[in-house]
């Protein structure tokens, strides 16, 4: 009989469902991680969720377990290399709350267009005043949707049925994919200037933190509707306050915050043109009792069928990879990093060029590893090696794969190269002895550093004092530079720097970069 031990909080039926399959169950919450380092090795299974840290100390010690399932997406919790090493497989159970995620997002849209919440106060307080809670109708409206995830697809088909035009943004979206759902993609600008109500659905980042800010605000139509379910952050919460003040935004639906919980003293929570909700996107009990239910069946099929359905470390567990293949791996995701981190334009296609006999058998799984760490830095959701494959589709990612086994400078060299329809962005790399990785090449032009850190870029004239001018900037700055990269085609013409950094660049330190003579552009990266 085997045993499942359950340290989070899930719905009874993940219990029920174990039990109805002839396992025995322990649902023991609040451990202690000394409790748990004694208990677990009784146990063939851990169910989660995000409360127990499976830490490397719970793994090695873990006896038996030969599957930890984790009832929802996120893994963050699990140290998953360390599960890999040890041979046990790690489950999650994505998409478990993208139903109740997107129909929350049509609620919040409801009621800032009807202002329900209001009119609701307005009855307790016993008045009845139909006139001052007049609303809008969705039907006819543009709604524009910023990120087409699983989350802004199922937002985008619930919206289609009101009846309303839809607009999206996604940068790694080609502009055809959508075409037959109704949706119409487009750039930010059209978003801005045509959306009657527009809805962020993108992961936080260094490219959509404020994505929506004054400047946007007052590129919008006026009276625009604002919702926000994805992550806080994008919108810039002063600059919402200050546009619903000034009537350019009619209405916010917000679900998530800056911090959380928020400081309920910001004027923005007793604006009474904005419905707040507490983080609730996934709190419904349908998104709880699917993720329990989900959980349950995987870890019962794995070990009845072997199933591998929601596994985040197949790829590794069923392949042989050998030592030599194993940071080539690496690189391949850090080659997919930087290029997600260099884009400013929507993805066309990427371009992959395997040199090697390292790939004269098998690139599949170095081409998924690239386009994990490239979704990883676009995408809300969680990425790993078994739901790449499946991304790419959905997104309909154009790739475009080569194989040579003729030697260049280098044994093994990966070339990944993005391409937009206004930029090109090529880089190349390898590894140096057993475990070094190294960028040998960027757009042609030779240069050598380690893919690691805090990492600058930037196009320049090819002539003396440029390299002090920027060294400058940082040392007023108090940053250090760990190393420095150099790479030209023709004496006198332009070149490439690179530089490793102990701090992180600030928006602030790069504009001043920009406007010194000479420059032309400048890249922050963070690997």
């Amino acid at each position: 009989m085997k045993k499942v031990l359950i340290t989070d909080l899930v719905d009874e039926s993940c219990i029920d469902i174990f039990n109805s399959a002839g396992y025995e169950v322990e649902y023991s919450t609040k451990l202690t991680n000394e409790k748990l380092l004694e208990k677990i090795r009784g146990f063939d299974a851990l169910v989660v969720r995000s409360s127990t840290q499976v830490t490397a100390d719970v793994i090695n010690n873990a006896g038996k377990i030969q599957v930890i399932g984790r009832a929802g997406a996120g893994v963050d919790n699990i140290d998953i290399p360390t599960a890999t090493r040890k041979g046990i497989l790690v489950m999650n159970t994505p998409g478990g709350n993208t139903i109740s995620a997107a129909e929350h997002t049509i609620a919040l849209m409801l009621s800032a267009c009807r202002r329900i919440p209001q009119a609701n106060i307005s009855m307790r307080e016993h008045k009845w005043d139909r006139k001052s809670f007049q609303g809008m109708e969705l039907a006819g409206k543009t709604l524009g949707i910023i990120g087409l995830g699983k989350i802004g697809r199922e937002v985008a088909a619930r919206a289609k049925a009101f009846g309303m035009s839809l607009l999206a943004f996604d940068p790694v979206v080609s502009g055809d994919s959508y075409k037959e759902l109704g949706i119409n993609l487009v750039d930010l600008e059209e978003i801005w200037k045509n959306s009657d109500i527009i809805t962020v659905h993108s992961p936080l980042n260094d490219k959509t933190k404020h994505l929506v800010s004054n400047i946007e605000f007052a590129k919008c139509k006026k009276g625009v509707v604002i919702l926000n379910c994805a992550r806080g952050g994008i919108i810039n919460e002063t600059d919402l306050l200050n546009a619903l003040n000034k009537k350019i935004v009619a209405a916010a639906g917000l679900d998530v915050y800056e911090t959380e919980p928020p400081d309920f003293s910001n004027e923005l929570f007793s604006h009474p043109s904005v419905i707040c909700t507490p983080h609730l996107g996934a709190s419904t009990e349908e998104a709880q009792k699917k993720v329990a239910v989900q959980i349950a069946g995987q870890i019962i099929n794995y070990f009845e069928k072997g199933s591998l359905e929601g596994a985040v470390n197949t790829l590794v567990l069923k392949e042989n990879i050998s030592e030599l293949q194993k940071p080539y791996l690496k690189l391949s995701e850090t080659l997919g990093k930087i290029l997600s981190q260099v884009r400013k334009e929507t993805l066309k296609k990427i371009n992959i060029n395997f040199n090697g006999d390292l790939f004269k058998y098998s690139t599949g799984l170095f081409s998924t590893a690239l386009m994990k760490g490239f979704l990883s830095e676009e995408l809300e959701e969680p990425v790993n090696m078994i739901n790449t494959p499946v991304l790419i589709n959905e997104m309909r990612i154009q790739i475009d794969e080569t194989i040579s086994t003729v030697h260049t400078d280098y044994y093994n060299l990966i070339i990944a190269t993005l391409e937009t329809d206004n930029e090109s962005w090529q880089f190349s790399g390898t590894v140096f002895g057993s475990n070094d990785l190294r960028i040998v090449n960027i757009n042609q032009y030779p240069v050598e550093f380690k893919p690691e850190g805090n990492i600058l870029i930037y196009r320049n004239i090819d002539k003396p004092g440029m390299l002090a001018s920027v060294s400058k900037i940082f040392s007023t700055a108090n940053i250090n530079i760990a190393s420095v990269a150099l790479g030209r085609i023709e004496e006198g013409k332009y070149a490439i720097t690179v530089m490793t950094l102990d701090s992180k660049t600030s928006d602030e330190m790069r504009k001043s970069i920009l406007l010194l003579e000479g420059i032309m552009d400048v890249y922050s990266l963070h690997i």
